[in-house]
């Protein structure tokens, strides 16, 4: 791992972290994943029944997701407050019982206000059981020598959770309609997160002392650095989301059939696991801060190719395959990128302030987007997510570039001394 000052291991310093609490690991996988599944995924096969019982437009129905990310993003810097402070077992222990509760009330809805209202509950919820929290949780009970493969671990696990549940809803909705699928839902959540959450989670409060290099979180906010990451990782999602929503339409103006094109973006999913995997695996000899941009940059090279080679399957297959190989490297190279720059003092706080700007955009993008869709085209929207991308992989190069800039310093510093 490319460590600077601020990744001095605790090895010398009496860090009493076990190496890898697989038991912790194993947990966090099975309850992302579910959490993912039910909170996010399961929406999309939800949607059209939902609209229709309901008697309100797709339109309005897709905005209580959009309500749902939003108080996620809000909620997500007191968050990691309380992650840093008392450490993740009571936050997910929790989030999962109101997880449970906000999808056993979505099931029993009857008009919008509703729906907004529980989405409201299930933000709240997604920010204390997904990444961020696991992710704090692993940084506080591991050892820095173990942390990548139990990470790389958990987010590989949780990248099936759309291949599970979109169809396992699909299936469930079939069954029994929608809102008794809801149900069952609901009792997934109850009966498998909340004890994984409750009983593997015990003992993962953090244990001081951690790495040598404690960060103020002024300092931080003060570090150019710092806002170079984030630009990216904010332009980053936003690329994403537009592409995961305006994708489907945009390939069937290529020419093909509805069928074909959601195959074709089914690819995003499957290559967004190769992607993780490329990433840890690179970073064994370059600073995963270039790997990431690497990796993002293919990806707007990809995206930026399918104007002009996309109406044929194979054209297409190329470009989304290779794009799908950065879908899903924010969530394995953003804790690596920030423990490498800060180490892991208040790593739940300062990823929670990263987290928000990114969920925020993530959200509102893809509004923005049809919006210049409708009034340029899709092509332009495609192109306009290739530069983002581009960007994004510019932004992250540059952010290396201090990061070599602090250690020339931290080294001249300890020289003179």
């Amino acid at each position: 791992m490319n460590h600077t000052a601020a990744a001095i291991t605790t090895s010398g310093l009496g860090d009493r972290r076990s190496p890898q609490r697989r038991d912790v690991v194993a947990a966090l996988a099975i309850t992302t994943t579910i959490g993912y599944g039910v909170l996010y995924y399961a929406f999309s096969a939800l949607l059209a029944p939902m609209s229709q019982d309901l008697h309100i437009s797709t339109t309005t129905t897709t905005g209580a997701l959009t309500i749902a990310v939003l108080v996620s993003a809000a909620t997500a810097i007191p968050v990691g407050r309380w992650l840093d402070a008392h450490g993740g077992h009571g936050v997910m222990t929790t989030g999962s019982v109101l997880a449970a509760i906000a999808v056993l009330a979505w099931s029993q809805i009857q008009t919008a206000t509703h729906l907004y209202a529980v989405f409201a509950l299930i933000g709240v919820s997604s920010a204390m059981v997904l990444y961020q929290p696991a992710f704090a949780i692993i940084v506080a009970v591991t050892a820095p020598a173990k942390r990548t493969n139990a990470l790389l671990g958990i987010t590989l696990v949780a990248g099936f959770a759309s291949s599970i549940f979109i169809p396992l809803t699909g299936q469930l909705i079939n069954a029994y309609a929608w809102r008794k699928a809801l149900i069952v839902l609901a009792a997934v959540v109850a009966v498998i997160t909340v004890p994984l959450h409750a009983i593997c989670l015990r003992r993962t409060r953090p244990q001081a002392p951690r790495t040598s290099h404690h960060p103020r979180r002024s300092r931080v906010l003060r570090d150019a650095g710092f806002w170079l990451i984030a630009c990216a990782f904010i332009l980053h999602s936003a690329a994403l989301a537009v592409m995961a929503v305006h994708l489907v339409t945009y390939l069937t103006l290529l020419g093909h059939s509805p069928t074909a094109a959601a195959t074709l973006t089914g690819l995003l999913g499957l290559l967004s696991v190769t992607g993780r995997v490329i990433t840890t695996v690179a970073r064994r000899w370059l600073p995963i801060t270039l790997v990431a941009a690497g990796i993002i940059a293919l990806q707007g090279v990809a995206i930026g190719l399918l104007p002009f080679i996309g109406s044929s399957t194979v054209g297409a297959a190329t470009s989304l395959a290779l794009f799908g190989l950065g879908f899903g490297v924010a969530s394995i190279a953003t804790p690596a990128i920030l423990l490498d720059r800060y180490g892991d003092q208040n790593y739940a706080t300062i990823a929670g302030i990263l987290s928000t700007p990114t969920t925020v955009a993530r959200a509102t993008a893809p509004l923005a987007a049809a919006a210049l869709a409708s009034t340029t085209g899709y092509r332009p929207l495609v192109l306009t997510a290739a530069t983002t991308c581009l960007t994004a992989a510019l932004f992250l190069y540059l952010a290396q570039q201090t990061t070599r800039a602090r250690t020339g310093d931290i080294s001249q510093r300890r020289t003179d001394a």
